[in-house]
């Protein structure tokens, strides 16, 4: 009974606040002239809504739901945006934004305006053209060369290109019925094969070639004695093929469509504190977009991307808040500054085996490291310097206040396998090495026990996303102090070259805005490591290997001759 009694209350809630709904439709998807199926679609209030996992995935971007607070983020490459039900206020790329109208949860989907999809930076991203009109997804290429059409003549026919640009193009003619013009830097709106039949030109196929090449490919007609190409106007490139020489005369009507502009981003969008993403052109498919085959008509109107207009809201209530882990814009400087992390401390002793802490011997690896990264010239700063606790949030927020360019977290490693040993070294990934690295990261993350704060769901994804940003140079990173670490004499701790760079999802490596890496020295709870690392001599040459490894690392960078 409680149980019907929640599903009509929760029907009656919909009701209330869903505004006008109709039936629950489709989106369709033309991609270069091409069906590509549909998506699940709903109309409210004269607003289209998009099932905004599934489009995504049309696209080809990454997509995340959170259930419990109502949020998605998209991402790709160069982009990403954070929605929130039911708010029309979004973050797209550290910028707040407001749609026209709210994201909605219906059931299972969150869905949202199809004008999300419509945004400029989101049609830079996915490297397309996205145009959207009587229920439809209209996709192309980012093109600058459109073929807009053919006029046939009693004394010649033309093919018209059009063009934002001035277009280089050569031309051959391998036997007396083919022709190739070649147009130069240059991509081609669509794939084209179309039979003129006339008696000056028999059919045309023009093609995306490689190095940014378009290759149109001419079959003469019976009746061409000259061909030609002319550059009309500065937009407009003409191939003639006439019965005599003559200069092409085109009519008033003919089609001409030119690429417009992609639209600016507004002046009123509000910047949010954010992790710089790298603002790269990934050439994005979407799902099962393949070669265009040939096509046997032009089509008379091309797709119009129609410049975003910002739509009248009142100002809205910030989606995310700055707290408790703003990340830094970096400002210029001469020498590489680096945060070191002395892993746990205070009330979080870290793993404990007899009268050992992990948080002393990490403390004191630490301070050593720091020394050497002073004395060597590097701008350094600790997270700890005492026996305080310092909470995980904390500790990536003092590294972007200090705008560090690499961030070094100091561990001793523990496991229930008493057999388990060596020096390892991590960087972050959402997916760990394997369930050995799995189980130490969990470990390490048990230190949130210890945090009296909790975050939001918006501050957790901040803190996130600088993670694919950083990734390969953590990589690189986790490299050279392994090589040195390997390389440092009278440590006596094992360095496995194959397996002691691994990835895991360590909380404290989150949000760091800047490379970043977690030592473990050894373990505590191997007798043969735990001998070593009580002595202090071998913790010192530790911190030397790991102080090499950095300095390798800044050399390769060309921080430092």
């Amino acid at each position: 009974m409680k149980r019907l009694c929640k599903i009509f209350l929760s029907g009656l809630f919909c009701f209330a606040f869903s505004g006008t709904l109709h039936a629950l439709d489709k989106v369709d998807f033309i991609v270069s002239g091409r069906d590509k199926g549909s998506v699940a679609a709903r109309e409210v209030d004269g607003v289209t809504y998009v099932d905004v996992q599934k489009t995504a995935r049309k696209f080809g971007t990454g997509i995340e739901l959170f259930a419990q607070s109502k949020q998605a983020k998209v991402s790709t490459k160069g982009f990403y945006a954070i929605l929130t039900a039911p708010l029309a206020e979004i973050i797209v790329n550290a910028h707040s934004k407001t749609l026209s109208a709210p994201v909605r949860i219906e059931g299972s989907k969150m869905m949202v305006p199809v004008e999300f999809f419509l945004l400029p930076q989101f049609q830079q991203a996915v490297d397309k053209y996205i145009s959207f009109n009587n229920g439809t997804f209209h996709i192309e290429r980012r093109f600058d060369l459109e073929f807009s059409g053919t006029q046939k003549n009693p004394r010649d026919t033309l093919l018209v290109f059009a063009s934002p640009k001035k277009v280089s193009y050569r031309t051959e003619q391998p036997n007396k019925h083919t022709v190739l013009v070649t147009f130069q830097n240059v991509v081609l709106k669509r794939d084209l094969h179309l039979k003129t039949r006339t008696d000056f030109i028999a059919s045309m196929d023009v093609r995306q070639g490689r190095n940014g090449e378009a290759v149109l490919k001419v079959i003469l007609g019976k009746n061409a004695k000259d061909w030609s190409v002319t550059e009309i106007e500065g937009r407009m490139l003409v191939f003639r093929a006439g019965a005599q020489k003559a200069p092409p005369v085109l009519e008033a009507s003919s089609p001409v469509v030119v690429k417009p502009e992609p639209a600016a981003v507004s002046a009123e969008e509000k910047p949010v504190k954010g992790p710089s993403l790298a603002n790269e052109k990934p050439s994005v498919l979407l799902e099962g977009d393949d070669d265009i085959p040939e096509m046997t008509a032009v089509e008379s109107k091309p797709a119009v991307i129609k410049p975003e207009q910002p739509a009248p809201a009142p100002k809205p209530t910030p989606v995310i808040k700055t707290e408790p882990n703003p990340l830094a814009v970096r400002s210029a400087h001469k020498k590489m500054r680096i945060m070191v992390d002395p892993g746990h401390g205070g009330k979080d002793p870290g793993a404990v085996r007899s009268r050992y802490r992990e948080k002393d011997w990490n403390l004191d690896v630490a301070k050593e490291l720091a020394r050497l990264l002073k004395k060597g010239g590097f701008e350094v700063k600790m997270t700890r310097e005492d026996d305080t606790f310092i909470a995980l949030s904390e500790r990536s927020k003092k590294s972007n206040q200090f705008k560090a360019d690499l961030f070094v977290s100091i561990h001793t490693n523990a496991s229930k396998n008493r057999n388990a040993n060596g020096f390892q070294v991590y960087f972050r990934s959402e997916k760990a090495t394997d369930k050995e690295a799995a189980e130490v990261a969990a470990l390490e993350n048990e230190a949130m026990q210890y945090e009296e704060v909790h975050y939001n769901f918006v501050d957790a994804l901040l803190q996130s996303m600088a993670k694919n940003e950083y990734i390969n140079e953590s990589s690189k990173l986790a490299g050279y102090v392994r090589n040195a670490v390997y390389k440092q004499p009278g440590i006596g701790i094992a360095v496995n070259q194959n397996t002691s760079v691994r990835q895991a999802n360590f909380y404290v490596l989150k949000g760091v805005n800047s490379p970043a890496i977690l030592v473990e020295m050894g373990y505590i709870s191997s007798n043969k490591d735990r001998a070593r690392l009580a002595n202090g001599t071998v913790r010192d040459r530790t911190a030397k290997g790991i102080y090499n490894g950095i300095v390798n690392y800044a050399k390769k960078e060309g921080w430092i001759d």
